[in-house]
């Protein structure tokens, strides 16, 4: 777990399937976090997450004075330390795995976001880093940042994270497809507004859903508005992307609702049913925590809340092109700036100065961007 400083803002923070299903961490963040660990202990037969061991040396944590006036120094905390105070930064990955194996390395992270958690407070802030996002994938190559993981795992994609946004993440939480579907219906489904354009496209991807998974059938949604959705409803919402007029952008504002509709649903569900719901996806989760870490940092459900949401880059200072090859990007057009919103946005740091890595990896990403970029 990341280092902490009670009230210094400014301080380093405790921080294509060939069936093209795209998996989203969120799924089951606040089930490992907010809800279910607590009754780990009570769970018989169960082996846990699988744990990941590793190096915070090979993370890219930047320990340079970024020359913040509220600045200080922090000491080493190694992975999995639970703090009581500060902020704890969590990266949250789903890959485009069918199998468990792509769990770990050669599946890229379709969805990636970072959880930040005041521990004093308890408020939960929720920023999605778009997949298609132009950066350094943390071995000076430059692509879309969901590369990274299929590249180098959890290792490289923390890595690409700190380097590309001045965070210091050493924790992360990885799933696979079917942990949504469980956790949704263990949940007895979840509450969602429908608008009309969306409702063709959760049904085509519960079709597609419901083959690739050989589930035996799916319930088509077929009125708008406020509706209980049941699992794999909820996985094809999460899906939609070309009925939306800003497309992956709005794709991850609807993994940001289905992760909110949870906690709301999780809040109003029981212990034991709670339990039960965990015993089911507890194994399909690849992660730096482990059961006992888990269960330190929950104590009650209720102390934790969502209260804020954004995507990095952030709107006003994005724009999109085709870089050649790689396809079509989402570029920061100025990697500085994004990075300095972040700050201020997570950690209500007004007074942020990006590192010299970030100046460096902004300076790189307008030269390979800036004939490409759509005005």
């Amino acid at each position: 777990m990341e280092g902490n400083t009670k009230g210094s803002a400014g301080a380093r923070r405790a921080s294509k399937s060939k069936s093209k299903i795209i998996i989203f961490a969120i799924e089951i963040f606040l089930i490992l976090i907010m809800l279910a660990i607590l009754f780990l202990v009570m769970t018989r037969g169960n082996s846990g997450p699988n744990i990941a061991e590793l190096d915070p040396e090979k993370l890219g944590i930047n320990n340079e004075d970024t020359g913040s006036e509220d600045q200080v120094d922090i000491p080493s905390v190694e992975p999995g330390t639970i703090v009581d105070t500060g902020y704890m930064n969590i990266a949250l990955f789903g890959v485009d795995a069918t199998k468990p194996s792509g769990l770990y390395k050669g599946s890229r992270s379709d969805c990636i976001m970072i959880a930040s958690v005041n521990m004093d407070t308890g408020d939960i802030k929720l920023v999605s880093v778009y997949r298609d996002t132009y950066m350094n994938l943390g071995t000076d190559t430059y692509h879309k940042c969901n590369h990274a993981y299929s590249g180098g795992g959890a290792e490289q994609a923390i890595k690409m994270l700190n380097m590309n946004l001045d965070m210091d993440i050493t924790n992360f939480i990885t799933v696979n497809y079917q942990s949504l579907i469980d956790l949704v219906d263990g949940l007895g489904g979840i509450y969602v507004d429908v608008d009309k354009n969306e409702i063709k496209d959760i049904n085509n991807y519960q079709i597609t859903i419901n083959k690739d998974l050989n589930l035996g059938g799916y319930t088509p949604v077929k009125e708008t508005g406020y509706q209980r959705l049941n699992g794999l409803q909820a996985t094809a919402y999460c899906r939609i992307r070309y009925a939306l007029a800003g497309g992956d952008f709005d794709r991850a504002s609807n993994q940001r609702e289905v992760l909110k509709a949870i906690e709301e649903q999780a809040k109003k569900t029981d212990p034991v049913t709670l339990t039960k719901v965990f015993d089911q996806v507890v194994e399909e989760v690849f992660t730096s925590m482990d059961s006992k870490d888990l269960l330190e940092l929950v104590t009650n459900i209720n102390n934790y809340r969502i209260t804020e949401e954004g995507g990095f880059p952030e709107e006003s200072m994005r724009t999109t092109g085709n870089i050649g090859a790689k396809g079509s990007c989402v570029i920061p057009l100025d990697l500085e700036s994004n990075v300095k919103w972040l700050h201020e946005f997570l950690f209500d740091d007004q007074d942020y100065t990006p590192s010299k890595t970030v100046q460096e990896c902004g300076k790189k990403i307008k030269e390979d961007t800036s004939k490409y970029i759509n005005r």
